[in-house]
């Protein structure tokens, strides 16, 4: 999933939790300060959710080329599994 600087973390989080339920495992991007700032907090959102049904989980950071518009841009993705 993708996250910007608009995006709301609480609502992100759930998106997170819902689908290591599902796959036991999530991907976030974001591009830029600010949307690495909302997808880091839905981390640690998406983990308190989650530490309530005993499941917790690992965010592994790295970066990844992305496309956007035809012009190659630097993404951080967050891989996030269970512990």
């Amino acid at each position: 999933m993708k996250v910007s600087t608009r995006s709301r973390p609480s609502a992100v989080a759930g998106a997170i939790a819902g689908v290591m339920r599902e796959n036991g495992s999530a991907e976030v991007q974001s591009i830029g300060a600010g949307a690495t700032n909302q997808a880091i907090k839905a981390v640690a959102i998406a983990r308190a959710y989650l530490s309530e049904e005993g499941i917790d989980i690992v965010c592994i950071p790295s970066f990844i080329d992305v496309a956007i518009d035809d012009e190659e841009r630097t993404a951080i993705r967050l891989l996030i599994e269970r512990r």
